[in-house]
């Protein structure tokens, strides 16, 4: 019986429309990342704008784009049983392009922080959305590869708005750029009603038959799986320490690397330039991996190699000089690029049921939002208690920090049980 039940699983084939679905998720959730990563390039002038200090800025403009993302990670399963994929991915995409309209529109930090907080809304539905999505229509043995590609509209939302975003600010003020993505948003919000549905009988990757003798998802079960909270907390821990980086890193170079937030200077003294390769090198790390972790048939290994390598690199982002300065953004993204596509092709295999995959999504959201929501604030607090005076040592020692939150995700990881 066992070994029918391997068997199976690598005998169903992927549905032609899942790569259909898969583009429409693609698309949404890549409005919500380059609403999330529109903040980073522009800091610096919004901090002048609008007279913030680093914690301010941290928590007004970025963690607060988090904060309904844990609200509504465990209702967000709840809200997928009632509405489906396509109605919720809907109001996820919605949210994105009211929030951003209403900061465009922002004449204080007040107003613009309303707007992150309605765009945080959207990420977090499509964030569960989305991964659920994938897992109703791709078989098991075949999870990861999409999941990772997926997963890399986050690299490319970073990349686009870096090295945009800064020259359309210089040209047209930063407003022009929350429009530009209102509008975005709008365009993904039309092909995701459009293409959008439900996988038919003969689609469905997973034999559903098992499924209707299940009783309905309890959501105490689903909670109560330890290895669920395990990924959550390593998740939670990727994403406070990427957050954190990726916030301030332009800053940083302009501030105290000679870098510029124009192409003045040339492309590689370009601030979002540079930083973007991070999330360059992550486009082809994070399927990468994947797609190893699939012909393996291994994840943990694939989240704590990764992992350990990335913790090692906290030690030297902010002392980096000269050309050394691309070479560990490249780095940094190769090495962390596969953790966050892994771990959640992971959720679905530690369920324990299908019907309790929805949950086990909301779980892993509820660590990824904390991190988010934690990470920048964090960053932004340590750079002020440490003072003005303290320069380029302050980013150092906010560096410093990310590595105990890095191991605290290690042990997480250790802990999953999962193959």
């Amino acid at each position: 019986m066992k070994q029918q039940a391997v068997a199976t699983p690598n005998a169903i084939k992927t549905p032609a429309y899942a790569w259909v679905i898969l583009f429409a998720l693609y698309m949404a959730t890549l409005s919500a990342t380059l609403n999330l990563f529109k903040v980073p390039p522009v800091m610096v002038t919004l901090i002048k704008q609008f007279n913030l200090d680093n914690t301010l800025a941290g928590l007004l403009l970025m963690s607060v784009f988090s904060i309904m993302g844990f609200v509504l990670a465990i209702p967000a399963g709840y809200i997928l049983k009632r509405f489906g994929i396509r109605v919720t991915g809907l109001l996820a995409v919605g949210a994105l392009i009211i929030g951003s309209s209403v900061g465009a529109m922002a004449t204080s930090a007040t107003m613009l922080s309303l707007g992150r907080f309605i765009e945080g809304n959207g990420m977090g539905l499509i964030m569960v959305t989305s991964p659920f999505a994938i897992s109703l229509w791709f078989p098991l043995h075949n999870r990861a590869l999409p999941t990772g590609l997926w997963a890399s509209s986050v690299g490319i939302g970073n990349i686009a708005t870096l090295v945009i975003a800064p020259s359309v600010a210089a040209s047209h003020g930063w407003q022009a750029v929350w429009w530009a993505l209102a509008g975005f948003s709008a365009l993904s919000f039309i092909l995701f009603a459009i293409l959008v549905r439900m996988p038919k009988q003969e689609e469905m990757p997973a034999a559903p038959a098992p499924v209707t003798q299940e009783a309905p998802p309890s959501l105490a079960r689903g909670m109560a799986n330890r290895s669920l909270w395990m990924i959550s907390i390593s998740f939670g821990c990727y994403n406070l320490v990427v957050m954190a980086m990726c916030s301030f890193l332009p800053a940083f170079l302009e501030n105290f690397r000679a870098y510029s937030a124009t192409y003045d200077n040339g492309i590689l003294m370009n601030a979002g330039f540079v930083t973007a390769l991070i999330m360059a090198a992550s486009i082809f790390s994070g399927p990468g991996g994947g797609s190893i972790s699939d012909r393996l048939a291994k994840r943990k290994i694939m989240v704590l190699v990764p992992y350990i390598l990335m913790t090692l690199t906290f030690f030297f982002p902010f002392t980096a000089v000269g050309s050394m300065i691309p070479i560990y953004m490249l780095v940094f993204g190769i090495v962390g690029g596969p953790i966050a596509p892994i771990l959640l092709a992971a959720v679905p295999e530690v369920s324990k049921s299908p019907s309790l995959i929805g949950i086990g999504m909301s779980v892993a959201a509820v660590g990824q939002n904390i991190g988010m929501f934690i990470g920048p604030y964090l960053f932004g607090w340590i750079l002020d208690y440490m003072g003005k005076t303290a320069g380029v040592g302050g980013y150092v020692a906010a560096g410093y920090w990310m590595i105990p939150i890095c191991v605290i995700g290690i042990i997480a990881t250790w802990f999953i049980k999962v193959r």
